[in-house]
Formats: structure tokens, sequence, C-alpha cells
């Protein structure tokens, strides 16, 4: 998040010594529930301006930006007129929502085409809206768009932004922001004081995270931190009213209001998750954990590969399950390629079979060479690859290890999972070095440039 405020307080600088803030545009990437709405709030509250939000997702209609004709009945200006009629300001700060969920057009338009007229700080200054019929200018405002994935936003509409990612959090963010924000908002929501005796544990915030809320944003945790105010609500009342004092469940009765490890399961019930990963224990041969990057953060994913013995030598054939993208298909082929040339005929003649837990959930991206290639290698030489390590990194056809992307999300789940050594891309070691330091203790990094790197780790004793 630092990198994040230092581009913001950038920003804000150069409007304070230049007079004002033109002509830029700000789109925050990153999962959901990180904070994106909350921050261009924030920017509009640093800078003294009024504060407007519009969401574009699913918006199929360009009158939507540039408004109807007056020929039409019941026709309105677009969103950019509409906020300057509600801000009753021509320099507010403007957030666009969801901008890698635009409608694709049809019969309506292209409202993505629109945007780039609303957005380019050389056009926006005589902004035609359809309903006024006269150009306004624009370029006093501040546009700030949100997006989940940047892929998807159109090529046109991203060149005219500057994108500044938002990783999700780790354990120790969301423990900070559960103490200072999420529970002190949930307990004045539930109308609860400070002399009601409600007590909050660090401990169980940890269990309550750990056991319930792993994804890379906070909004899972504020929904059950909600409950749980909720619920120490009502027994509030309930000790507060001697006719309802009898409804009280045998089980909360004494429990007090205070919110530990041993009461957690009594507020939000039974874990969702149980352990950290798949194999506690040794996994077997072919097992490999490898490190995904997804638009909803980091993830740990197990790459399994298995033979069944074939007849005839020669080329493999090869299957993969867990719902593959074709970018993740081809770096399979390519994994398999490259391991045959390093053995003689072990893998010859043999039907394979790769898959990737949890087959329910979609997977592609090009990140994935170097995990199914040491599979791969791990069953062809009956040798099981160590167990406290994780990987990430493409593979080319002779070997070489190619930068991915992703490493602050990829880094988080490495922890998330337990792992003491991640494996990364020998390109990528800025990256890793650019971490806070408290993402980067108790764990290892390895650099690869080549798939004998990773071998020799993979393999040590």
């Amino acid at each position: 998040m630092d990198d994040v405020k230092e581009r913001i307080l950038e920003l804000v600088a150069v409007g304070s010594l230049v007079g004002g803030v033109r002509g830029k545009i700000l789109c925050l990437v990153g999962p959901p529930g990180t904070g994106k709405t909350s921050i261009g709030s924030s920017i509009a509250q640093a800078l003294g301006r009024e504060f407007y939000r519009f969401s574009v997702g699913g918006l199929g209609d360009v009158a939507e930006i540039k408004g109807h004709r007056r020929t039409y009945v019941g026709a309105m200006p677009g969103k950019p007129i509409q906020c300057l009629k509600a801000t009753k300001k021509f320099n507010p700060v403007v957030l666009i929502d969801e901008v890698d969920k635009l409608g694709r057009g049809g019969n309506s338009g292209d409202p993505a085409s629109a945007l780039l007229e609303l957005l380019d700080p050389s056009q926006n200054a005589n902004f035609l809206d359809h309903y006024l019929d006269v150009p306004v200018d624009l370029s006093r405002c501040l546009f700030v768009c949100t997006a989940n994935d940047a892929s998807l936003i159109p090529g046109p509409l991203l060149d005219r932004m500057e994108v500044v990612r938002l990783a999700g959090y780790d354990l120790e963010d969301k423990v900070a922001i559960a103490r200072q924000h999420l529970v002190p908002k949930a307990l004045e929501e539930a109308g609860l004081q400070s002399t009601d005796g409600v007590s909050f544990d660090d401990d169980a915030l940890v269990a309550l995270i750990r056991g319930h809320a792993r994804e890379a944003g906070v909004r899972t945790l504020q929904k059950l931190v909600e409950k749980i105010g909720r619920k120490v609500a009502l027994r509030v009342v309930r000790d507060n009213d001697p006719s309802a004092a009898a409804t009280r469940p045998e089980s909360e009765k004494g429990s007090g209001y205070a919110v530990t490890v041993d009461t957690l399961e009594d507020f939000v019930g039974k874990p969702r998750f149980s352990k950290d990963r798949l194999y506690d224990d040794a996994a077997p041969v072919g097992v490999v954990m490898g490190l995904a990057w997804t638009s909803m953060g980091g993830a740990a994913l197990y790459v399994e590969a298995t033979k069944l013995s074939g007849g005839d030598k020669g080329a493999p054939k090869l299957s993969t399950t867990g719902q593959l993208g074709s970018v993740m298909e081809e770096s399979t082929r390519v994994a398999l390629n490259h391991v045959r040339s390093r053995l003689d005929g072990e893998l010859d003649g043999d039907e394979l079979h790769i898959h990737v837990p949890d087959g329910a959930t979609p997977k592609d991206g090009p990140s994935a060479g170097v995990t199914v290639a040491t599979a791969l290698l791990s069953l062809a030489t009956d040798k099981p690859v160590r167990q406290d390590l994780a990987m990430t990194g493409e593979l080319s056809l002779t070997g070489k290890v190619l930068p991915v992307g992703g490493i602050k999300e990829k880094v988080i789940a490495a922890r998330r999972a337990g792992v003491a050594h991640v494996c990364l891309p020998d390109e990528n070691r800025r990256d890793f070095d650019e971490l806070p330091e408290h993402l980067k203790k108790d764990l290892e990094a390895h650099f690869a440039a080549t798939f004998e790197d990773v071998v020799g780790l993979a393999f040590a004793d």
C-alpha cells in the first residue's frame, strides 16, 4: 500500500504547486475488497473537493455517458453532466467504478469508445453532451477508475490511464484493519457501547481470518465482524431484559461478551478452511506446489502428475483436467517436451495425466510451466519434491525460466500456505526485493534462470 500512497501524495503535491490537478486519470487495479473506492474518496477529501461515484459495470448504452438527445421522451444528460449537477462544482473527483466490466456495445453504441473522449485530457475540455448540445469543460475534474483485472480493459482506454496496482492483504494487514476500523465500526453500528464490556481478542481475529476469511480483500472479514457484533448485541439485549433472558440458549449463558478463540465458534460457526495445505504430510511423487495469481488475489495450487504404462514406445499421450485455459494447456505441452529432452525415454509410450485441483475453478495464465515440468520430472525419476517449496515461472522450450507477474500476491499465498522456500524467476528478483520486509520475513527466496536451477533446488536433500 506504500507505493499507492506515494503515488497519490505525488499527485497532491503537484496539484498544490501548479494550482490544480489536470489531465490525470488514475486506474486502481486490485482484487475486490482492497479499498479502491475508499482510496478515491480519500483523494477527494485530501484535495478538499466534492466526490462523485458511478459504476459502468455492465453498461451497454452510450447515452449513459454522452446523454440522450432531447427529441426522446425521458431524455436526460449523461453521467458526467449529472455529476456536475449533483456536486455543483466544476472540479470534483469522479470515481468511475468497474471499468473492466463495461458492456460490449451493440445497437446502443460502444460505451468504451464514449469514455475515450471523457478520459482523454486533450479532448475533455470540450466534452459534448447530446442533451445539452454545447461543449462542457471537464478538464478540471480528476478522474479515478477502478478495476479488478486490467487485461479486460479495452486497449485504447487503458492507454489513457496510469495504472496503480493494489495487492491483497496478508494476515498482519487484515488484523490491523480489523482492529482499527472494522471492529469499532461494527460495534458502533450494532449499538454497543464501551460500557457494555465487549472485547475482541487479537488471537480471535487471527483465527477468524485463517479459518473464515482468506480472500485477498477484507469484505468477507467485514461481514463476519458485523455478524459477531449483531450476536453480541442480541446477548446484551437478552441480559438487560428479564423477560427475554429466558430465551437465551443454555450454551450462551455465562459466556459473557468476550470474543476469544474459545468462543469464536459460537459466533461464526465451524471454520470454512480447516487446513492450509492439501497435503499436510509428505506429498507423493509427481506433486508440486505452484503459486498462481487471480483477480481475487494469490493462491497456492498443487499440480499433480501421474502415468499409466502404455504399450508401444513413442510420444506419450497427455491429458489435462482441472479446467485449464488455453495458455496453461500450451505450458503443459512445452513442459512435457522439455522434460522429455532431458530424459532417456522414461516417459515414452506412457499415458500421462496432469490435474490441478480444484476442478471447479477455471485456471489460466503464463506461470505454470516450471511447476508442471518439475511434477513431470519427479514422476519420471520417481523422486519426490521437497515439501517446504513453492514455485512459479514460465518455461521456454529450451529450458529458460521466464518472468511472471503478481509476485507480491504469490508471496502472500506462499506465506499463507506455510512454506519456507519459494522459487521465482531470476528476472523477478527486483520485484521480490521491493516487497515489504514483513512479507519476506521467515521466507527464503531462490531465483532460477534456467530449469537446471529449479531441478537443483526442488530435489535437494
